[in-house]
């Protein structure tokens, strides 16, 4: 199933790796990584997957998906 929820990617230089945070799922900073930028997002995927799957099994409510701004963004 596909989910719409945000990832970010980022590489640290400390670890060597891509290193992926769920910003709707804040309870920890990372949650996954990856030695390319595609294996982290896969890798990723995975986690949100598995979050869904927990809350679902828990009966908890799944986190609203994040969502971008609907209007044009004004530049000065």
């Amino acid at each position: 199933m596909s989910y719409h929820y945000s990832m970010v990617i980022q590489w640290s230089e400390d670890d060597q790796l891509f290193l992926v945070h769920l910003p709707e799922f804040p309870w920890q900073e990372f949650h996954t990584h990856g030695k390319t930028y595609e294996e982290a997002a896969k890798n990723g995927q995975e986690v949100i997957e598995a979050f869904v799957e927990m809350l679902q099994e828990e009966g908890k409510p799944l986190p609203e998906p994040r969502m971008l701004p609907t209007r044009p963004l004004q530049v000065a």
